[in-house]
C-alpha cells in the first residue's frame, strides 16, 4: 500500500553521542519550481511597481523558491495596494519591501557581514558597489571578486569561520530553521573577465545557514569539511579558467550543476525514507533542504534623502542589520565602529557640499574600505608630493583627510544620526577610526589589536593640532621632519604625531594606561604617570620637545606592518622557547639618546636599549616625571648575541624552532622525526618472530618519534596563528578538548610505566638522555598549551 506523502514522521536520530527526537519529517522533499511556475513569478514581478530588479535577479529568485505560487501572489498588485502584499520596513531615508517565502538552501550564498569588516581574514571581502535599475533604486548590489577562485575561497572561509565560532546544528536538526534569513539578490562580477552571475546572498542568518550545512554534512564533521561540502554544492567543480571560458553560459552551467546536485540528494532521501523506520540520513536531508527567507525585492527612497539611487539599498539593508545586532544580538564595538564610520562617510559624500571635493572623498572612501590598495597611494594622493605606498602612510593620509575641521563635524553629525546619539566626542570619533586604520596589519599584529583599539578609544592620535588644518609631508625618512617641527612647522609636527603615534599604538608601546600601570615595573608595561593616549601624543609632538619628536620619528621609521617588535611580544614569551638566530635585522624600537650621533641609546657595551611604554610616556612630559625608575638588573639586548662559545649545532635550517640540536639516541634530529617514523622495521617475513622485548624497543622508538612529530605539527600550527587571524580560531575548542584528553591519557600511561619501573633494575640512571628528551618535549607541550590558553 503506497504511503501518503503528506503524512509526517517523528524520528529518533543519533547525533554526536546523543539521541535527538526529530518531528515533522515529510516523506517527500519540496519540488523544484517548474519553468511555468518561474514564468508566473517573473510576470508578477513585472507588474509590481514597487520592485525594480533586473530580469536576471528575478530569475535567481524564481529558481530558488519552493513556493513559487505563493511568491507570485505576494507580488501581484491588489486593488488597494499596487505593490501587492509585500512586507514593508521603514528605515532611515527609505522603505524596504520584501517577500517572505521558503527557498532551497543550496541556492543561498553567504554574504558579507559588518563584523567581518574589522576582522583579520585570509581571503579579503569582495568590493561592494550599489546598483540602480533604469535610474531607480534597486534592491541589488554588486560583489566584485578577482576571479572564481576568489569567490570559492570567500564562500569556504565564511562557512568555516562561522562554524568555528558557533553552530546551531543540533537545534536545526530537531526543528529545522524556524526564523527567516534576510536575503537579497547580488550580481557577482569578476575582474578577470569571467561573465557575471546572479545569486541570492544571506545578509543576516549566516550562522543558521552554515549550521544547516553542518546538519546535512552529518555528525562529527569538522567545520572545514562542512565548508567544502557547501562550496562544492554552490559552485560545482568548475575551475576559474573553465569559468572564464564559459562566457555568458556560466550562470546556466552553475545553476544546472546545483539542480543535478539536488537530484542526487533527492535520490538519497527517497532511499532513506522507505520503510516503517526511515534512516537518520532522511532527517538530516529534510531539515536542511529548504529554509525560510525574507527576500528584499524593492526599495523606495524618501524625500530629501542624502544618498544616491545606487547607494540607497546598501545603506538600508545595513541599517536593518545594525538594528538587529545593536539592539538584540550585538556585534562587538569594533564591528559597530567600522559600520558607523563607513556609512557616515558615504552619506557625507552624497551631500555634495562645495567645501570639499566629492571625487577626493570617493578616493578617501576607497582607501578606507580597502578598495584602493596601499600600493596605489602615490598615484591617488600624490598631487602635492608622492607619499611612499606603505600601510603607515595610508594611516597618515586617512587621519589627515577625515579630521579636517569641517569634514570632521559633518562625519560626527552623520555618525550621531546612525548611532542615535546626541553628542560625539573626539575620543569617540577616535574609536571609530581605530578598526579602519589597522586594516593592513590586523593579521600580523592580532595579538595586540585589542590594546591598540583601546588606545584609539582613548583618543588615539587625535590631538588638538591634528584635528585642525594641516597636510601630510611625504618623506622616506621621518627624521628629516624633526628640524622643521622644532621650528614650528605644523605640517611636519602633525605628520610625525600621526605616523609615530600610529606606530606606537599599533605595536603596544602606547596604550590606554590604567591605574595599576603606575605600580608596574618598567619592563612589565609600567608608566611614570597616567594620561590619555591623545595627551601623550600631544606632548610628544609639542613644539620644542626634541626628545618627543625624535621618539615619534624613530618609531615611524622603525614600524613594520608584517610583524610584531621584540618590545611588545617576544618569541620566547609566546612559545616558551628561545628564538633561533636569524640573519634578518630584528624588529625593535630603541630608546632615543639626543647626545648620540644616530640618536639611539646604548649601554656601555654598545648594545641598543629597547624602548618601553614608560620611556614613551616620560618623553611626552619630562618635567612631570618626579622619580627616576630603578634601572633593570641588566640591559636587554635587541637581538641574541653570538659568542665564540656558542653551540653551532643549535641552528638547524630544516628544523623547528626550539628543537634544533636535540638528538635522539641514534643521532637523528627532531626535524627528521616524521620521516624517520615511516622507516620503523616491521617483523621480518619468513624469520622467527621478534621477541617481545625487541618489539617493545621498536614501539618505544615509534612512540618517541610520533610524540616529536606531534611537537612539529604543533609548532607549524602555532606559526600559522598570525596568518589565520581573528575571523576563526586557530583550532576549534572541540578539537582542542579531544587533543587534551588524548594527551592526558598518554601522560598518565607514561607516568604509570615510569612508576612501575624500579631504578635498581636499570644499569644506569633512570633519567638518562632518552628520558630527558621525552621530558623536554612534554614540558614544551605544557608550555605551549599554557601560552595558547593565555592568548
Amino acid at each position: 500500500m503506497p504511503t501518503d506523502p503528506t503524512t509526517t514522521l517523528t524520528l529518533d536520530v543519533p547525533w554526536e553521542g546523543e539521541t535527538v527526537q526529530v518531528a515533522n519529517i515529510a516523506r517527500q522533499l519540496p519540488q523544484e519550481p517548474t519553468e511555468e511556475q518561474r514564468n508566473d513569478v517573473l510576470a508578477a514581478a513585472r507588474s509590481n511597481p514597487g520592485s525594480h530588479l533586473p530580469e536576471a535577479a528575478w530569475t535567481a529568485i524564481a529558481r530558488a523558491t519552493t513556493h513559487p505560487d505563493a511568491l507570485a501572489v505576494q507580488l501581484r498588485p491588489t486593488p488597494t495596494d499596487p505593490t501587492g502584499v509585500l512586507m514593508a520596513e521603514n528605515v532611515e531615508g527609505a522603505t524596504l519591501r520584501s517577500a517572505v517565502t521558503r527557498v532551497l538552501m543550496s541556492e543561498l550564498f553567504p554574504g558579507i557581514q559588518p563584523r567581518t569588516g574589522m576582522s583579520v581574514m585570509e581571503t579579503p571581502d569582495p568590493q561592494v558597489q550599489g546598483l540602480a535599475h533604469e535610474g531607480q533604486p534597486s534592491a541589488v548590489v554588486e560583489y566584485r571578486y578577482e576571479n572564481l577562485t576568489h569567490l570559492r575561497q570567500h564562500v569556504w572561509q565564511t562557512i568555516h569561520a562561522t562554524l568555528s565560532i558557533n553552530s546551531y546544528a543540533q537545534s536545526i536538526l530537531t526543528r529545522s530553521v524556524t526564523r527567516n534569513l534576510i536575503v537579497h539578490p547580488v550580481t557577482i562580477t569578476f575582474e578577470d573577465g569571467t561573465a557575471p552571475i546572479e545569486v541570492l546572498v544571506v545578509r543576516d542568518g549566516i550562522t543558521r545557514l552554515a549550521s544547516a550545512w553542518a546538519v546535512l554534512a552529518g555528525p562529527g564533521e569538522e567545520a572545514s569539511a562542512v565548508a567544502t561540502l557547501a562550496t562544492d554544492a554552490l559552485l560545482g567543480g568548475i575551475s576559474a579558467t573553465a569559468a572564464r571560458e564559459s562566457g555568458p553560459d556560466l550562470r546556466k552551467r552553475l545553476a544546472d550543476d546545483r539542480v543535478a546536485w539536488r537530484a542526487k540528494l533527492r535520490t538519497e532521501f527517497d532511499e532513506e525514507i522507505k520503510g516503517e523506520v526511515p534512516g537518520p540520513r532522511a532527517a538530516q536531508i529534510f531539515q536542511s533542504y529548504a529554509v525560510p527567507a525574507q527576500i528584499a525585492v524593492g526599495i523606495d527612497g524618501h524625500a530629501g534623502r542624502l544618498l544616491s539611487p545606487e547607494d540607497l539599498f546598501d545603506d538600508a539593508i545595513r541599517s536593518v542589520l545594525a538594528s538587529i545586532h545593536v539592539e538584540f544580538k550585538q556585534w562587538d564595538n569594533a564591528a559597530q565602529n567600522v559600520e558607523v564610520i563607513t556609512r557616515a562617510l558615504k552619506r557625507v559624500i552624497q551631500i555634495g557640499d562645495p567645501r570639499w571635493s566629492t571625487s577626493d572623498l570617493q578616493d578617501v572612501y576607497g582607501l578606507a574600505v580597502g578598495r584602493i590598495p596601499v600600493v596605489d597611494l602615490p598615484e591617488v594622493f600624490g598631487s602635492t608630493g608622492r607619499p611612499p605606498g606603505t600601510a603607515l602612510w595610508r594611516a597618515v593620509y586617512l587621519v589627515s583627510a577625515l579630521t579636517k575641521p569641517d569634514l570632521l563635524e559633518a562625519l560626527k553629525d552623520q555618525a550621531k544620526a546612525i548611532k542615535g546619539g546626541k553628542r560625539m566626542s573626539v575620543k569617540a570619533f577616535g574609536g571609530l577610526l581605530g578598526p579602519m586604520i589597522d586594516l593592513p596589519w590586523r593579521s600580523r599584529k592580532s595579538l595586540v589589536t585589542k590594546q591598540a583599539r583601546n588606545a584609539w578609544n582613548n583618543g588615539g592620535v587625535l590631538t588638538g593640532v591634528v584635528t585642525g588644518d594641516w597636510d601630510p609631508v611625504p618623506t622616506d625618512d621621518f627624521t628629516t621632519l624633526v628640524e622643521p617641527a622644532l621650528r614650528g612647522d605644523v605640517n611636519a609636527r602633525c605628520t610625525l604625531a600621526v605616523a609615530g603615534g600610529v606606530a606606537l599604538i599599533a605595536d603596544k608601546l602606547l596604550t590606554r594606561n590604567v591605574g595599576s600601570s603606575l605600580d608596574a615595573p618598567k619592563e612589565k608595561g609600567g608608566v611614570p604617570f597616567r594620561a590619555d593616549t591623545s595627551v601623550i601624543i600631544e606632548g610628544l609632538s609639542r613644539e620644542g620637545n626634541e626628545l618627543g619628536l625624535w621618539t615619534l620619528a624613530t618609531a615611524a621609521n622603525t614600524f613594520r606592518s608584517d610583524d610584531l617588535p621584540l618590545n611588545s611580544v617576544t618569541k620566547q614569551s609566546l612559545t616558551g622557547k628561545e628564538a633561533p638566530e636569524s640573519a634578518e635585522t630584528p624588529y625593535a624600537y630603541f630608546q632615543v639618546d639626543l647626545a648620540a650621533k644616530d640618536k639611539i641609546a646604548r649601554t656601555a657595551d654598545g648594545v641598543p636599549v629597547l624602548l618601553y611604554e614608560w620611556d614613551v610616556v616620560a618623553a611626552s612630559d619630562p618635567d612631570r616625571v618626579k622619580k627616576p625608575v630603578a634601572p633593570a638588573p641588566a640591559p636587554e639586548p635587541a637581538w641574541p648575541s653570538s659568542s665564540a662559545g656558542a653551540d653551532s649545532s643549535f641552528t638547524d635550517p630544516g628544523g623547528i624552532p626550539g628543537l634544533e640540536g636535540q638528538l635522539f639516541g641514534d643521532g637523528s634530529s627532531a626535524s627528521g622525526a616524521s620521516a624517520a617514523s615511516d622507516q620503523i622495521p616491521s617483523p621480518r617475513t619468513g624469520e622467527a618472530p621478534l621477541l617481545p622485548s625487541q618489539r617493545a624497543a621498536e614501539h618505544r622508538k615509534d612512540l618517541r618519534l610520533h610524540v616529536l612529530a606531534a611537537r612539529d605539527s604543533m609548532d607549524r600550527l602555532l606559526a600559522l596563528e598570525p596568518e589565520v587571524g581573528e575571523h576563526t580560531p586557530l583550532a576549534p575548542l572541540t578539537v582542542l578538548d579531544d587533543l587534551h584528553k588524548l594527551l592526558l591519557g598518554i601522560q598518565t600511561d607514561v607516568e604509570n610505566l615510569r612508576r612501575r619501573t624500579p631504578a635498581d633494575d636499570l644499569d644506569e640512571d633512570p633519567y638518562d638522555a632518552e628520558d630527558d628528551v621525552a621530558d623536554d618535549v612534554a614540558d614544551d607541550v605544557a608550555d605551549d598549551e599554557g601560552a595558547y590558553a593565555e592568548h
